[in-house]
């Protein structure tokens, strides 16, 4: 929500302001970015720095968000993919070199290893002489939401909880302009969320979070209202931006009443809500990805037009994110898009516009009170947590999520150049052979663990185990475990290390895939033919064709693999699904135990052709020769080559979005297999 502090004579009435110069100022304009390694993602801060951005969102990389040096066997193909690699101090500090760390405000996306980055960015700051307390940022601190979206969790979910409680703990006194927790409905719309599903899932959420921060004994309740006042949310904004607007005024109405309700907060500043965005990349399309950039504009006034709703920081994708990583030039297009809006147009010079529409008034209302039934439903469980741990909240996103791919695929959804006016002129931005995306070099990660290899060479390593031995012991006593973490993050300690610890006393955590219990589609469409095609193969090979779905590496953007394995067993395969993070190794050893016929490998990160191969090695040396591997994922046309050359039966993009018809292939390809064999 927009802090009125920051209104510089504008009018609350809807009326223009006296002067031109009296503005309100604009939300922080960020792009969120990192790549290859810390040194690399410097010069990319610094330079977009430069041209015009006022804030930085640091993406890491998989392995770094799920607590594993990159040198693990997990991290195989994984380092600098979809984010910055950050080991040590080492590379926190060059991450931020020539970056004055107290005038910057930072925004991190991190989550189970949330305390130890920002245990990093603490010491980082002291080693450039800066306090705690001139510090100014956001670090994501949302491990709930990854059992259901993204999947970066580490740990179950009571020591999640508690990890979380340290953190909010923590930083209200020592870093107290800091954001210690930004509750982040963004990947819950991506996973499958519906408006009023995200309200209520993410409110959720935050009153998870803010009841173990009251039970937990470490705020006195004289400055409970303090702490939630720090409380900040990241959500997402589609296409259909007067619902996503709605929805926005709708979670500024509804956190107002919880926190006065609930929790009893006076003070309406502290009651506030307050919350950063990205606009939604599930969207975006590859086929005439051109058509993204007015997705993205328009998705932007879903968070900005609202005066009393606008997001106090806005992040936008790259147009050209549906084909892989954007190059520098195409994130600068992505700000440029956010300083027309905010110093172009008059929208900074105004009240709420929508302030007496009854039209909006009337879809906020809805919104509202379909969101409060679904809270109650989630209280009713018992909250959040167990709803979480149940599975039910991830079988509702996924059965969202599949019929909303459903619609789509029966054109009752229009997307344009997907399902509709599909005929194109060749677009002059994405031309055969151009770098119309940038990739990663495979030296990144060689050199990311040449240089983890020369830090531990180089550090003390009595100073390295005692800070260890410290943290266990905050760990296993209950004691909050910042200032072990910041202190093990001077001696030099390592982010494997620093998980290892946390993995040694909580355990590790699998959660449920959802899969089972969502509901069929299985009469939608054409999938009665693709049935009949999927018995004739059955027949043929003397039972059920066999279909193993597996998610290898770090990446855990289920969605996709979700979708797929729904979708085949709908058409009558028998779909083995395990979940996320799983080795090439772990992958070819249960097609042997299961004797699958097919496997599927869903790839999102960018290491699909280190990945795919990894595993058909794996099924060579146990004899699985041949059997099939088809892979999904946003695949560049070159390593599309690389991975046909290399034995990979078929291949998925995002244009591929017919999921029937993908099953429908897949049935083909193991028919003519078969009849090969025969």
């Amino acid at each position: 929500m927009s802090d009125k502090g920051n209104t510089q004579g504008a009018s609350e009435t809807g009326g223009k302001s006296s002067s031109a110069t009296e503005r309100d100022r604009p939300w922080l304009i960020r792009t969120y970015s990192g790549h290859s390694s810390a040194q690399a993602s410097n010069e990319l801060y610094r330079s977009n720095l430069k041209r015009g951005q006022t804030g930085l969102s640091v993406a890491f990389d998989l392995p770094t968000q799920t607590g594993y040096d990159s040198d693990h066997v997990l991290a195989r193909g994984e380092v600098g993919k979809v984010g910055v690699p950050v080991c040590h101090l080492g590379d926190m500090e060059t991450l931020f070199a020539e970056i004055p760390l107290d005038q910057m405000n930072t925004s991190m996306t991190i989550n189970a290893t949330a305390a130890w980055m920002l245990a990093l960015y603490v010491a980082a700051a002291e080693r450039q002489g800066v306090s705690r307390d001139k510090l100014t940022g956001t670090v994501q601190n949302d491990i709930i939401k990854e059992y259901l979206s993204r999947g970066t969790y580490i740990f179950p979910p009571g020591p999640s909880m508690r990890l979380i409680n340290d953190v909010v703990s923590w930083t209200y006194t020592e870093i107290p302009r800091w954001n210690p927790t930004n509750v982040c409905s963004y990947h819950l719309q991506e996973a499958g969320a519906t408006p009023v599903q995200e309200l209520a899932f993410a409110l959720g959420i935050g009153i998870a979070v803010l009841d173990a921060v009251r039970d937990g004994g470490q705020v006195p309740p004289e400055d409970f209202p303090k702490v939630v006042g720090r409380i900040s949310f990241f959500v997402n904004a589609g296409v259909r931006f007067i619902t996503e607007m709605c929805k926005m005024r709708a979670f500024v109405d509804l956190w107002d009443e919880i926190t006065a309700e609930r929790y009893g907060v006076e003070n309406p500043k502290f009651r506030r809500f307050r919350y950063g965005v990205q606009v939604n990349s599930l969207g975006l399309t590859e086929p005439q990805p051109e058509n993204n950039v007015y997705r993205i504009l328009l998705e932007m006034l879903a968070v900005v037009l609202s005066k009393d709703a606008r997001a106090r920081a806005v992040q936008l994708p790259a147009w050209n994110e549906a084909l892989g990583l954007p190059r520098p030039w195409d994130q600068q297009w992505s700000l440029r898009l956010q300083q027309i809006v905010a110093y172009e147009t008059d929208l900074l010079e105004y009240g709420d516009i929508f302030n007496g529409s009854v039209v909006i008034d009337r879809k906020v209302e809805e919104l509202k009170e379909q969101a409060r039934a679904e809270l109650k439903r989630i209280d009713d469980m018992g909250g959040v947590v167990k709803a979480v741990d149940s599975g039910f909240l991830k079988q509702q996103l996924v059965e969202s999520n599949a019929n909303r791919i459903a619609e789509i695929e029966a054109g009752e959804q229009i997307v344009v150049g997907v399902n509709k006016f599909t005929e194109t002129a060749p677009s002059p931005l994405v031309t055969e052979g151009a770098e119309a995306i940038m990739t990663v070099d495979d030296s990144a990660e060689t050199n990311q663990i040449a240089g983890l290899k020369a830090w531990r060479e180089a550090r003390d390593d009595q100073a390295v185990e005692a800070a260890l031995a410290a943290l266990r012991v905050a760990a296993e006593q209950g004691n909050n475990i910042m200032e072990p973490s910041i202190a093990a993050a001077h001696a030099g300690v390592t982010t494997g290390e620093w998980s290892q610890v946390l993995r040694d006393v909580f355990g590790e955590y699998r959660a449920p895939t959802g899969v089972s219990g969502a509901p069929s589609n299985s009469m939608r469409g054409d999938l009665a033919s693709v049935r009949a095609h999927v018995d004739q193969v059955s027949d043929k090979l003397g039972g059920r064709i066999k279909f193993l779905m597996g998610k290898p590496g770090l990446d855990g953007h289920s969605n996709g693999a979700e979708q797929i394995a729904v979708r085949a067993r709908d058409a009558g395969m028998e779909v083995i699904y395990e979940g996320i993070r799983l080795t090439p190794k772990q992958i070819a050893n249960t097609a042997l135990e299961e004797g699958v016929h097919v496997i599927g490998l869903s790839i999102l990160s960018g290491s699909h052709v280190a990945l795919a191969g990894d595993v058909m090695a794996e099924m060579k040396i146990l004899g699985l020769d041949d059997v099939p591997v088809v892979v999904g994922g946003i695949i560049p046309p070159n390593d599309a080559t690389t991975l046909r050359a290399a034995g990979v039966a078929r291949i998925y993009t995002p244009k591929d979005f017919e999921l029937t018809r993908i099953i429908d292939d897949i049935a083909g390809l193991v028919g003519e297999l078969s009849d090969q064999a025969a």
